[in-house]
């Protein structure tokens, strides 16, 4: 069975049901980055082996055994080593130093990746979005934030999510990273991002990546969407489309990211607002905040 080297340090990140973990390491004085990605065993569920699911075991692999993202415009990834066996596949990278790029340049970055010409292999997640949603309705849907006082709106939005969803298919459909965090894009080659985690590589809705990014970065919606729209080529989509995409992205996917920090904790002794500034809640909560004025336009709609 496969199992890390004892003097490896374990990474935090490499989230998905597949990650067995992340791994800092060097070989002849150069520092290297481990990936060990689990395959699927009878009784997981099918989504890992759906080659088009969001949740899709080895997508990450495949991105880097095809090289589809090698040459793009706006994010590249660095060249890896894949390594496979029964029990899974093992990723190995170089380390990647942290160029401390910000949010700006990322998201100019994602508007030029999302005009890249990307190849069509059938391992490239199509409903990302609409994935991460149908796992949230499996578990309840948003029951923790129904005790908080976004209840009525998060009620309002989680009966709209299968609207808003439609509307993100009439959107012009672009590549997308799926999860731009700054730490998913730490590299910088010239005008591209040099990004890692490439296993939510798919086509998405125009602004999708910018709604992402937006969570995380230090600056806000309209210099990051400015930015993105002078990367993107003009005739993929208008300012509106964008907005559109990125609104719905960035406030279903914050609402989803609260109720699951809050569901963690809520069991615990105590009232659950007390729990508001447990340090492993007040990230998302504070970037919920964040999401108000996207959130407020969602409403008016």
């Amino acid at each position: 069975m496969w199992q890390p080297e004892p003097h490896w340090v374990a990474l935090p990140g490499g989230s998905g049901m597949s990650t067995v973990g992340v791994w800092r390491t060097a070989l002849g004085g150069e520092p290297l980055v481990v990936k060990r990605l689990a395959a699927p065993v009878p009784g997981d569920p099918a989504e890992l082996s759906d080659p088009g699911h969001g949740g899709y075991w080895r997508r990450e692999a495949d991105v880097l055994l095809t090289g589809v993202v090698t040459t793009t415009i706006g994010l590249r990834a660095a060249p890896a080593e894949i390594e496979e066996d029964a029990d899974g596949i093992t990723i190995t990278r170089a380390w990647i130093e942290d160029d401390a790029t910000s949010g700006l340049f990322l998201a100019l970055a994602l508007g030029r990746f999302a005009g890249a010409e990307l190849p069509r292999p059938r391992f490239l997640a199509r409903d990302l979005l609409r994935d991460r949603m149908t796992r949230v309705a499996r578990h309840g849907g948003w029951p923790t934030l129904a005790r908080t006082t976004v209840a009525d709106v998060a009620d309002h939005l989680w009966r709209r999510r299968t609207s808003l969803l439609e509307a993100l298919d009439l959107l012009p459909q672009v590549p997308q990273h799926g999860d731009p965090t700054a730490a998913n894009l730490p590299g910088r080659d010239g005008d591209d991002a040099v990004a890692i985690d490439w296993g939510t590589l798919g086509l998405g809705p125009i602004g999708g990546d910018l709604g992402y990014l937006s969570l995380s970065a230090r600056e806000e919606f309209e210099p990051l969407l400015d930015a993105y729209l002078l990367g993107m080529p003009p005739e993929l989509a208008d300012r509106e489309d964008v907005i559109a995409g990125a609104r719905v992205v960035a406030v279903l996917t914050a609402l989803n990211r609260a109720e699951w920090a809050l569901a963690r904790v809520a069991g615990g002794e105590g009232a659950l607002a007390s729990k508001y500034r447990h340090p492993a809640v007040a990230p998302h909560l504070r970037t919920l905040q964040r999401t108000f004025p996207l959130m407020e336009a969602l409403l008016e709609g």
